[in-house]
């Protein structure tokens, strides 16, 4: 059996040592690193070889990676680092790595062309000055043969370990049996459809339906198909804490029911829920547990492994014994596990760890996306930035004399962008080059003084640098898919003003997401119509669609349409009476518990205060602006068994999606919404732009994500196959042909006149 390995992960294992040191050393982008790579091979001669790709074999290691250069005509093979401010600066623990990476290329190399000895160049190259430092030693081939050898043994007994590991895994998940008795109706469905995709290297869109066992119907057909297409790793994203805890109790089940199925699953959290010591910096002077961490990391990891404790708590209780953080035990345990389970971002984002660490490492994955129609307005925001003109003047008054110039030059150009727009909201079609020229000076220069003063402490001034930052990035990727935007507020008789870019369309960053993993399965309730999600979240051209059959019958959920309701703005208040009437029919029709979604906080207050006025024997809760966790569990908490009242929610809010309340805790859902956007100047643009891209703006910017918010809302009446209750769909447009086509199929409608009679007698 053969071990791969790249180059600088075996680097990374065996050479890294001393602490953890994450001071402000500001790095160049992935753009800027790309740019300084470029720059530096644009300078060598016309026969520099570029990216030579390199393997070697040591007993059962294959060692691969791509050398970033090598000059025939010096001998000299080249390790590329882009870096900003003080090379001094570096530490000696990231020199040592670096050398180690290059020392093992220039054995590649040497065995690759039969060379007697190579010169090893580390390049630095400074991203602001453009100046290259180079560090150059020339070695015998025996000299970097030997060490070559002496990292692959320090890794051998590791990668023996890992090798008995695997071939154990896969031999029981090939045996490996389905954790219950039987599948649930449509569970093999779903099953089938993801394990087909799984072995033809596809991607699946999965609708289906609350019930049916989703998690445990997508994580064990890939489980069963991952010995037979050897997966490294499988990814389960979720775009909320409770997702995430389906997976890890799914993934308990399904290993506590096979004998010892070796099956590592680490759970991911993030930095500010894992960080031991919030008060104190991420460096070994600082932070005990980053002083010395690499050198303890070893142990730790290997007791995490042995422990099998992998998930947040046990982890950290490992993490603590070694006195590790163990935040960052955990991002090194991404490498030995089999099944990671944590957020959209860190597969999606423009910076994200699983992503980085398959492309680099060429790992073979699998990626399981739960409630997946989350996913366009999360992308939508790792995507955007924003800068307020109003920070940046606080900013501005504490800053060293070094750095005000190009900080006083910023706010000049953006005000000048605000006494030449003529309204509140303007869109460019590009971004003003004076402002944005401002905009990257700045970044420039704070990047160049962090590096040179990393003791330096202005939070205000750091927080708002990263927020450049992200800015300037997307800047350097502007396009179609996104909006260049500012926004005008008159604040004590100045105007100040938020610079955007918005994205519009996800699609163009997610895209090579789909296409690095071997295969990716998109699940939820709610995917209709397939075209929309594959447009906005740039899913592949062969993707596969499954729409699966819903375990529930059309006599388990009254479906009723209040076609003589209309709850656009301009008729909100005299809706107002009709709703409270229809509800409190309802309710004395049959006593029980009930939600009501509303499309505001402005209309379900409206709607409360005539509720209560009215029938003040019902018992009412509501969900109020900014609740916090406590406060919504206990919103929950009045959906007892047996109990009575009516909850009034908002649309698209914590309590319209996600939270389970089966038998008699909810028996029935009014939603007085069809949930379409708010129509504002920024919505209408997103509808032209959508207009522009596919021709259905109107349908991509409100029609479909409103009528999945409302599907989402009503889903929660029916969550087994048991259940009995009611929905209310209130508004006059629910009766038109386009909005119906976007019901679940299962729902059976009568013709709208016959509705209307049976809400108006309601009524």
């Amino acid at each position: 059996m053969e071990y791969r390995i790249a180059v600088r992960a075996l680097a990374e294992f065996t050479a890294k040592c001393g602490d953890l040191d994450l001071r402000f050393t500001p790095a160049p982008t992935a753009q800027e690193g790309i740019a300084g790579h470029i720059a530096v091979t644009a300078r060598r001669a016309a026969d520099y070889q570029k990216e030579v790709l390199l393997a070697s074999h040591y007993r059962h290691l294959l060692v691969r990676g791509r050398a970033d250069g090598y000059d025939p005509a010096l001998n000299r093979i080249e390790e590329i680092k882009t870096y900003r401010g003080d090379l001094a600066r570096m530490p000696a623990n990231h020199r040592s790595l670096h050398w180690a990476q290059a020392k093992i290329y220039g054995w590649l190399l040497c065995e690759k062309l039969q060379l007697p000895e190579v010169t090893v160049a580390l390049v630095y190259f400074e991203i602001g000055s453009k100046h290259e430092t180079i560090l150059e030693e020339r070695y015998p081939a025996e000299t970097l043969q030997a060490f070559f050898i002496q990292q692959c043994e320090c890794f051998l007994s590791w990668s023996e370990q890992e090798m008995a590991h695997r071939l154990a895994r896969d031999e029981a998940l090939s045996a490996m049996q389905f954790p219950h008795a039987e599948f649930r109706q449509g569970q093999r469905q779903l099953a089938e459809a993801v394990y087909r995709a799984a072995n033809t290297d596809r991607c699946l869109a999965a609708e289906a339906p609350t019930g049916i066992g989703k998690t445990v119907g997508t994580l064990f057909p890939l489980l069963k198909a991952t010995p037979r297409k050897e997966l490294d790793k499988i990814f389960f994203l979720a775009a909320k804490t409770s997702g995430r805890s389906l997976a890890l109790g799914a993934l308990a089940q399904i290993k506590n029911s096979q004998a010892a199925l070796p099956l590592r699953v680490l759970e991911l959290v993030a930095r500010d829920k894992a960080c031991e010591h919030p008060d104190k910096a991420c460096h070994g002077e600082s932070c005990p547990l980053a002083q010395g961490f690499y050198d303890r990391l070893p142990q730790a990891r290997a007791a995490a492994l042995a422990a099998g404790a992998l998930e947040k708590n046990s982890l950290r209780t490992v993490a603590l014994e070694h006195q590790v953080c163990p935040y960052y035990l955990s991002q090194d345990l991404v490498r030995w596990s089999d099944v990671v389970v944590g957020d959209y971002n860190y597969y999606f984002d423009s910076s994200a760890l699983l992503y980085g660490l398959t492309t680099a490492n060429q790992w073979r994955v699998s990626v399981l996306t739960d409630e997946a129609h989350n996913l366009i307005d999360r992308a939508r925001k790792m995507y955007t930035a924003e800068l307020d003109q109003t920070t940046l003047q606080i900013v501005r008054r504490a800053v060293p004399d070094v750095l005000r110039k190009s900080l006083d030059k910023l706010f000049r150009q953006w005000s000048a962008l605000n006494k030449a727009q003529e309204s509140t909201y303007r869109v460019y079609a590009e971004a003003p080059a004076k402002f944005t020229g401002a905009l990257q000076q700045v970044s420039s220069e704070v990047s160049a003084f962090f590096a040179e003063n990393p003791a330096y402490v202005d939070s205000a001034l750091q927080d708002f640098y990263f927020e450049v930052l992200h800015f300037t990035r997307l800047l350097e990727v502007f396009d179609t898919h996104s909006l260049f935007d500012v926004t005008i507020e008159e604040k004590n008789g100045s105007l100040r003003s938020r610079v955007c870019i918005r994205n519009v369309v996800p699609a163009r960053f997610l895209a090579p997401r789909f296409s690095e993993a071997q295969s990716a399965v998109l699940f939820s309730a709610t995917l209709s119509p397939w075209h929309f999600y594959a447009d906005m979240l740039g899913l592949p051209d062969d993707t596969a669609y499954v729409d699966v059959e819903s375990p529930f019958r059309a006599e388990q959920l009254s479906v009723h349409v209040a076609s003589h309701i209309s709850t656009r703005y301009r008729h909100r208040d005299q809706s107002l009476g009709p709703i409270v009437a229809l509800m409190s029919r309802q309710y004395e029709a049959q006593r029980g518990n009930y939600l009501a979604f509303f499309s505001s906080f402005d209309y379900l207050e409206k709607v409360v205060a005539l509720f209560r006025a009215h029938h003040p024997e019902i018992p009412v809760w509501e969900q109020s602006r900014r609740m916090d966790e406590s406060a919504r569990d206990d919103f929950l908490a009045r959906f007892a068994p047996g109990g009575c009242g009516i909850g009034f929610a908002v649309l698209g809010g914590p309590f319209a999606e996600g939270i389970d309340l089966p038998g008699d805790r909810l028996i029935g859902a009014f939603i007085a919404t069809l949930g379409l956007p708010q129509f504002n100047a920024i919505n209408e643009e997103h509808r032209e732009r959508m207009e522009a891209a596919f021709g259905a703006g109107y349908d991509y910017a409100y029609l479909y994500p409103g009528l999945q918010k409302v599907v989402q809302a009503a889903g929660r009446v029916i969550r087994t196959q048991s259940d009995r209750g009611c929905v209310y769909l209130i508004d006059d447009r629910f009766g038109r042909p386009e909005v119906r086509r976007l019901l679940p199929a299962w729902w059976k409608l009568g013709s709208p006149a016959r509705l209307d009679a049976q809400v108006r007698n309601a009524s």
